[in-house]
């Protein structure tokens, strides 16, 4: 996932060494000040590459605010329309921004042109976010939070999210899941992620790896 796009080449190589390995282009909420001027045209051009299989992450994070809020709404429209003219899917990373959230999503959605279509990672927001990135077409992400003694409210959402729109992830090298809280999270530990999520799906933990599975070759195509 490419979080600077000032450090795209070092992501775009890293993909570019391993056969299963791919990524992202993109600028974090967190670094929309302060990562220049990715443009639509400058991430649409960055896409073309053959490992790239997504835009972002992006979205809005008015919890830290490590970057103005009006800079994260315009480096997120940006990518947006980036998504529009390439096809593929946006990461979407959002935190205490529910409302503008759902408001650039649904004028993104809205727009004349290509439809918009992505995924909301490690989610961890309302019912109300996650109603309407449904009704919008996106997909929910949900990682090791799911797990965590307080999050009943989170595995309530996973339980009303149809099988088809949802995915699991690890957010590696954070967020590590129950019983592996403290430690660095590794790509392994989405395991246990995935036994939570499966058993308020009631379904079996093989089931669920082969659905999100699909799931996430069909965002991701």
């Amino acid at each position: 996932i490419c979080t600077h796009l000032s450090r795209f080449g070092q992501v775009r190589a890293l993909a570019e060494r391993f056969p299963q390995v791919f990524c992202t282009v993109g600028v974090h909420p967190h670094e929309a000040a302060g990562e220049g001027p990715a443009t639509a045209d400058i991430l649409s051009e960055l896409a073309t590459h053959p490992k790239v299989v997504g835009l972002g992450e992006t979205g809005l994070d008015y919890f830290y605010q490590h970057s103005p809020r009006a800079a994260q709404e315009a480096s997120f429209q940006k990518h947006l329309e980036a998504a529009r003219r390439t096809g593929l899917p946006v990461v979407v990373h959002t935190r205490d921004a529910d409302a503008d959230t759902a408001r650039i999503l649904a004028e993104a959605c809205a727009a004349p042109g290509a439809p918009v279509r992505g995924v909301l990672h490690c989610f961890s927001s309302t019912p109300e976010l996650a109603e309407t990135a449904l009704a919008l077409g996106f997909y929910l992400s949900f990682s090791g939070i799911v797990t965590f003694k307080k999050a009943d409210a989170l595995r309530a959402i996973v339980a009303r999210t149809p099988i088809d729109r949802l995915l699991v992830e690890t957010d590696a090298p954070y967020l590590a899941p129950v019983p592996h809280r403290g430690r660095r999270n590794e790509p392994a530990f989405v395991r246990d992620t995935a036994g939570v999520v499966a058993t308020q799906l009631g379904l079996s933990r093989d089931e669920l790896a082969a659905r999100s599975t699909e799931n996430f070759f069909r965002l991701f195509d």
